[in-house]
């Protein structure tokens, strides 16, 4: 990580090719930074190449929506202490305006200089004294409480400052800090989503780099393009078009104001939550469409792809059937089952933020590629 380096969502693009939100992301990104003042000072950075875009994937890393991430920020650190590798994200914003989905105004940038300066530190700190938190056993407790750890972690978020919060509260902070503090996660649904896509990606990270394995260790899109790659075949990334959700828009809002889909959250569903997981989230159905039952049958379709089930992770309506694990890129386009997506959905202009939630098919091009690349 420099100085120079943004981070974003998905396989690697271009400035040129970028969406909105991601350039609104990226763009709010160079102005927490100091780097630029407006919209036009971030294109004169990127147009002399004083900018440096990678992945998040690239660097132990995932970013919900633009995954946009910068060398300041506080980023949340996830120890898999089984096979010693580390995974990184930033921490979670809250729904509704902020910088993932593309928006830059002072608002949003105020409340990253107070993460930088107050609310990094403070969680830190308290992590530290509780001597971490077993990321696994929550999820695990999560999902049984009726979490699916991607588009609903209610259960999640509430478990993780049940478990912080005392050490928040014995913090040598002002007062009111404090309970700013307290009151930003108390206020924050999806506070886990990031903590939780880490915990994803340090578990996928150790599958990658298996000779001739063919599960799927990270799915993700930048807004433009839709990516995975494969245990067995190194960094390659194949990829198709990233599609437009369909779901349920806010207010005002519809299916033509829509980008398409764009994040690394879908590293939850490559592990085996978010929609694989739905049917032990069947409220779910109320944020991204659908019926109860349609969960079910969601989850019981992705037995079809996957090589195993979760011990960790398991689903009361299903008898405590493990979560579909493994997903198996030949299996995908054997089959013709695409793996089932819940997500976000961002306003296609930059600065303008979410504007609804639902669900999405992956291109099965990305698949097919995938599958190819193994034959030869």
């Amino acid at each position: 990580m420099t100085p120079e380096t943004v981070l974003h969502a998905g396989p690697p693009i271009a400035w040129e090719r970028m969406s909105g939100p991601m350039r609104g992301a990226i763009v709010g990104a160079l102005i927490y930074e100091g780097r630029a003042t407006a919209w036009e000072d971030a294109e004169r950075l990127v147009a002399r190449g004083a900018v440096r875009f990678d992945p998040c994937h690239h660097h132990a890393t995932v970013g919900p929506m633009a995954g946009a991430t910068t060398a300041s920020m506080p980023v949340f650190v996830v120890e898999n202490r089984t096979a010693g590798n580390c995974a990184y994200s930033t921490i979670n914003e809250g729904l509704g305006k902020v910088l993932r989905y593309g928006a830059y105004s002072s608002d949003v940038i105020d409340r990253l200089r107070w993460f930088r300066d107050v609310l990094g530190p403070a969680f830190g700190e308290a992590i530290r004294r509780a001597g971490g938190v077993d990321l696994r056993a929550l999820i695990g407790q999560a999902v049984q409480m009726g979490d699916e750890c991607h588009n609903r972690n209610r259960a999640a978020s509430a478990l993780l400052i049940k478990a912080l919060a005392p050490e928040i509260a014995a913090l040598e902070l002002p007062a009111k800090e404090r309970s700013r503090v307290l009151a930003f996660a108390a206020s924050n649904e999806h506070l886990f989503l990031n903590l939780g896509m880490a915990a994803c990606k340090a578990a996928l990270d150790a599958a990658h780099g298996i000779a001739d394995s063919t599960i799927v260790t990270a799915m993700a899109r930048n807004g433009t393009d839709f990516g995975i790659r494969v245990g067995g075949l190194g960094d390659r990334w194949f990829t198709g078009p990233a599609q437009l959700p369909q779901g349920l828009y806010f207010p005002g809002f519809g299916a033509g104001d829509a980008n398409p889909d764009i994040g690394d959250s879908t590293i939850t569903e490559t592990v085996g939550l978010g929609g694989f997981s739905m049917a032990a989230a069947p409220a779910i159905v109320r944020v991204v469409g659908g019926r109860p039952e349609d969960a079910i049958a969601a989850t019981e379709a992705m037995y079809e792809i996957t090589w195993s089930e979760s011990s960790a992770y398991q689903i009361p309506a299903l008898g405590f059937r493990g979560t579909p694990l493994g997903i198996d890129c030949r299996e995908v386009v054997h089959t013709g089952v695409l793996p089932f997506v819940n997500t976000g959905i961002a306003h296609r202009e930059p600065g303008i933020g979410q504007i609804g939630a639902g669900l999405v098919k992956p291109p099965m091009e990305a698949f097919v590629a995938a599958a190819r690349g193994l034959a030869g």
